[in-house]
C-alpha cells in the first residue's frame, strides 16, 4: 500500500461510492480521520495482506512477531498503528527522548521508513527523525534535542549518540526492529542486544525478519511477550509478476553481454546487482565508455554519495544503477523496468530480494540473471528454493555451453554442443518483454 516502500495491492477513484465502501469496511476503516485521509490521499483503498492482518492487533497494543519481506506492505503495517497510538497518547516529547524507536539493518532502509512516516502521520502533529551513520552527526543531533515522538534508527549511530548523551530511551513505548535476518548478517545482533539493555521492560515490541532462523527465534523471544504471529510469503506473488530470464555467459563476456542488453531501449531504468564493491566502479566505468549513464552504489561510498545517486536514478538522472547488495532491501523506487544479476547471489534468499526491486507498486517486471560456468550450484540453489527452473534464454550472441551445462544438466543442449560463440553473433540482445507495461 505504501508507495514509498511497499508494494501497491489497489489503486483506485475515491469519488466513486463502491471505493469508499471498500475503504471503511477494510482496516483502514478502523484509523482515525486524520489517517485515513493520508491513505486516501495516496490513492489505497485495499490493505496488503499483512496490514489485513497485523494493524487491528497492533492498534489493541499487541507484541507481534512477523515473517515477511520487503514489498509486502510491511511499513504501513506498523507506522500506520504507530501513528494512532503516538497521536492517542499526545504529549510533547522530552530532548532526545523518543517514544518509539524503529531499528533498521542499512541507512537507505532508515531513511524510507521515515519518509513514510511523515507521509502517513502528514496530518498529525507529530516529530520523528532519522539517525545514522556515514554523515555528519550535527543535524541528527539538533532534532534530538528538539525533542522527537518516533527515532528511526541504524544500530551503529543509535549506540553512538546514546554513549555521547544526546539519546534516552528510557520513554520508548513502542519498539520495532525492521528486516531483523539482515541485521544478523551484518553482525548487528550483539547491538541489538545493547539497545535493548535502554529500553524499558513495558513496552510494544514488533519484531519482523524476512526469514526466522534459529538465532532469530531465540532473540525473538527475548524481546516479545505473548505475541500475534504473522507469516507473510510474498514470493508466489511477487514472483508471479516478474517475468525471469538466466543466460548463461562466459565470465569475460558479461560486460559485452550487459551493454548488448541495454542496447534494447525498453530496458529503461535498470538496476544491476554485483557481489563486489570494485565491479560495480568497473561495470559503471564499462558502461560510461558506450555512452550508458550509470552510477554505482555500495558500502564504500559516503552517505552523500550514496544519496545522490539513489536520488538521480529516481529521478531518472541515471538509466542504470549498479549495487551490491547493499540495495537488495530497502530499496523501493517503482519505475524499475529490470533487474539484471550481473553476478548470482551466493544466498537463494537474496535472488528473491535482488528482483523483487521491480514490480513495485503493482506493476509488472524483469530479471535477468547472468550464469557463468562458476555459477552453476548457485542457480540450483535459486531454482530449488523457487522450486521451479529459471526460464533460460539461450538466443543470445553470447551464450556459453559449458555455463549452461553447470546449471541446467537436465535441460536440453543448444547446437549439439557448439557454443553461439562458435556459431557467431545471432539477434544480438534478444530479449522477450512484457509488452502490457505503462508506457513511459
Amino acid at each position: 500500500m505504501n508507495k514509498q516502500s511497499d508494494a501497491r495491492n489497489a489503486r483506485t477513484n475515491h469519488s466513486t461510492p463502491q471505493s469508499l465502501i471498500q475503504f471503511q469496511q477494510s482496516v483502514f476503516g478502523t484509523l482515525i480521520p486524520e489517517l485515513q485521509r493520508a491513505v486516501a490521499t495516496e490513492g489505497y483503498t485495499t490493505p496488503t495482506p499483512i496490514q489485513e492482518q497485523c494493524i487491528q492487533h497492533l492498534l489493541e497494543g499487541r507484541d507481534l512477531l512477523g515473517t515477511a519481506q520487503t514489498g509486502t506492505g510491511k511499513t504501513a503495517a506498523f507506522t500506520l498503528p504507530l501513528l494512532q497510538e503516538l497521536n492517542r497518547t499526545a504529549r510533547r516529547p522530552r530532548k532526545g527522548t523518543p517514544r518509539a524507536l524503529i531499528l533498521a539493518p542499512t541507512r537507505e532502509l532508515a531513511a524510507q521508513i521515515r519518509e513514510s512516516i511523515r507521509t502517513y502521520g502528514r496530518y498529525l502533529r507529530l516529530s520523528s527523525t532519522v539517525v545514522f551513520g556515514g554523515v555528519n552527526q550535527g543535524p541528527q543531533v539538533k532534532d534530538l534535542n528538539r525533542g522527537v515522538d518516533i527515532l528511526v534508527a541504524t544500530p551503529g549511530r543509535l549506540l553512538d549518540l546514546i554513549e555521547q548523551g544526546y539519546i534516552f530511551l528510557d520513554e520508548v513505548e513502542i519498539f520495532i526492529l525492521d528486516e531483523v535476518d539482515r541485521m544478523l548478517d551484518m553482525g548487528f545482533i550483539p547491538d541489538i542486544k545493547r539497545v535493548l539493555s535502554h529500553v524499558p521492560e513495558k513496552r510494544q515490541t514488533l519484531f519482523f525478519s524476512a526469514t526466522m532462523a534459529p538465532k532469530i527465534e531465540t532473540l525473538a523471544n527475548t524481546m516479545v511477550r505473548n505475541p500475534i504471529r504473522v507469516s507473510i510469503s510474498p514470493e508466489k506473488p511477487t514472483l508471479d509478476s516478474i517475468e525471469q530470464k538466466v543466460l548463461f555467459v562466459g565470465k569475460k563476456n558479461k560486460d559485452a553481454l550487459l551493454v548488448s542488453l541495454l542496447g534494447d531501449q525498453q530496458i529503461n531504468k535498470v538496476l544491476v546487482f554485483t557481489q563486489m564493491k570494485h565491479v560495480a566502479n568497473r561495470v559503471v566505468e564499462k558502461l560510461s565508455k558506450v555512452g550508458i549513464n550509470g552510477v554505482a552504489l555500495h558500502g564504500n561510498k559516503s552517505q552523500a554519495a550514496r544519496t545522490k545517486a539513489l536520488d538521480g536514478f529516481k529521478r531518472d538522472r541515471f538509466r542504470v544503477l549498479v549495487a551490491t547488495d547493499v540495495a537488495a532491501r530497502g530499496l523501493d523506487v517503482d519505475d524499475i523496468t529490470h533487474v539484471i544479476n550481473y553476478d548470482l547471489p551466493l544466498e537463494a534468499e537474496t535472488y528473491v530480494h535482488r528482483i523483487g526491486r521491480t514490480a513495485r507498486a503493482g506493476a509488472t517486471g524483469n530479471a535477468i540473471s547472468f550464469c557463468c560456468p562458476e555459477d552453476g550450484d548457485n542457480l540450483k540453489d535459486i531454482q530449488g528454493l523457487l522450486g521451479k527452473a529459471v526460464p533460460a534464454d539461450l538466443d543470445h550472441s553470447y551464450h556459453c555451453d559449458v555455463a549452461f551445462r553447470s546449471g541446467q544438466p537436465a535441460a536440453r543442449k543448444p547446437g549439439r554442443g557448439i557454443t553461439r560463440q562458435q556459431q557467431g553473433p545471432r539477434n544480438e540482445g534478444r530479449f522477450s518483454h512484457n509488452r502490457s507495461r505503462r508506457a513511459r
